[in-house]
């Protein structure tokens, strides 16, 4: 993969020793930006008032610890500013292995094999260190995500004035768009409050009408509890019946308001990537009778530090037998019936609901005196429907 392009990097900063931490930065692919560590008070109040509205879907580490993600230099006084640093992940898809069933679509951030795919961070993080060793020996105080906990990166690059907040609340940049990695390191550097990037949403909603849920509530904001990614990723037990529509061909995650921003299509053509990303085929396009037909260890040893193995084998068949119902395909109905015998109850109950969908009801009536009460749940619904 490519480092990033020159044209995508920000102006050199005044202050010398900014100006040579960024240089380093850059050559290790990153692209950077800096910001005041203070964040305004309003995006700070707004963050609160998310949260308090329970737009975070009951995601506790995104609302642990406020005063402190929102101000860090509650436990670093010493910190002045962030020097946000970018990495694309616009990488060109690699296309889907010749064999197998694979109907279903994964969010491109899942595409590499990483420690902690939910973040792609972990690919990045010898860079920081070595970004970090830069800074000692220019006599910078640092620190980064993982010395300070989580960090409102998303606020910072917005605040750095290198991006702006996208109607999908996302950074979105005029050359990267929003298919970026963000992380940052706190420094004693001081900056000056950059100059506040245009925003370049302006009266188009293509994100907003797109959202099949309606997470995108308009205000730049999201709420979780609709999010397609949400309920794919994060949420534990079955996926409700209602939702399964608006799921439709999403295996891992969901992209729809990204890949139809007009600025995710502007930039240089793709490859545009952080060199040490490099996008899979098998993760790209997963064949769907593995979560069903595999072992929980042969899945794990297949999937090794990816999102499919991070979510686990017994919600990944989940999220495949959705997909299969959904889409319809040839294989559906054999591989739900193969369900119906999981070890898993998470995987049985999935199984039962799209039988039904798929119009073999017979099938999905012997799951009525599972052993598992959830199951049996689940299947009295499915059929009851």
């Amino acid at each position: 993969m490519v480092s990033a392009l020159p044209q995508l990097m920000a102006p050199i900063p005044a202050d010398a020793t900014a100006a040579e931490l960024q240089r380093e930065a850059q050559a290790l692919g990153f692209v950077v930006a800096w910001a005041p560590v203070e964040l305004p008070q309003a995006w700070k109040d707004g963050y609160h008032e998310w949260v308090a509205e329970r737009r975070n879907a009951g995601l506790g580490h995104l609302a642990r610890a406020l005063e402190v993600r929102l101000d860090p230099t509650a436990r670093f006084a010493w910190a002045r500013s962030a020097m946000v640093l970018a990495a694309p992940h616009a990488y060109a898809d690699p296309g889907a292995p010749p064999d197998g069933v694979r109907p279903g679509r994964v969010a491109r951030r899942f595409w590499v094999r990483e420690p902690d795919p939910f973040t792609l961070k972990r690919l990045l993080e010898p860079s920081i260190e070595a970004l970090k060793d830069a800074a000692s020996q220019l006599g910078v105080r640092c620190r980064d995500y993982i010395d300070q906990g989580p960090l409102p990166v998303n606020l910072y690059a917005v605040s750095s004035g290198a991006f702006w907040r996208g109607r999908n609340a996302m950074p979105n940049h005029p050359l990267l768009g929003t298919f970026v990695t963000l992380t940052c390191l706190l420094t004693d550097l001081e900056v000056a409050a950059p100059d506040e990037h245009p925003d370049r949403c302006g009266s188009c909603t293509t994100c907003v009408d797109s959202c099949p849920t309606g997470a995108l509530l308009g205000d730049r904001r999201v709420d979780l509890n609709r999010c397609i990614s949400y309920w794919t990723t994060s949420h534990q037990g079955p996926i409700p019946p209602e939702m399964w529509d608006d799921v439709g061909d999403w295996v891992l995650g969901c992209d729809t308001c990204q890949d139809v921003c007009p600025w995710n299509g502007r930039g240089p053509a793709p490859p545009r990537a952080w060199r040490g990303f490099e996008a899979e085929p098998q993760l790209a396009h997963p064949d769907l009778r593995d979560p069903i037909a595999m072992s929980t260890t042969a899945f794990a040893r297949a999937y090794a530090d990816s999102g499919f193995e991070r979510l686990g084998r017994p919600r990944i068949a989940r999220n495949a037998l959705v997909v299969l119902a959904n889409t319809r395909h040839p294989d559906a109905v054999d591989l739900a019936t193969l369900a119906t015998r999981d070890t898993a109850p998470l995987v049985r109950a999935t199984a039962a609901r799209a039988l039904v969908r798929l119009g073999r009801r017979d099938a999905a009536a012997g799951l009525l005196a599972d052993a598992d009460a959830m199951v049996r749940g689940e299947a009295e619904l499915a059929l009851g429907s």
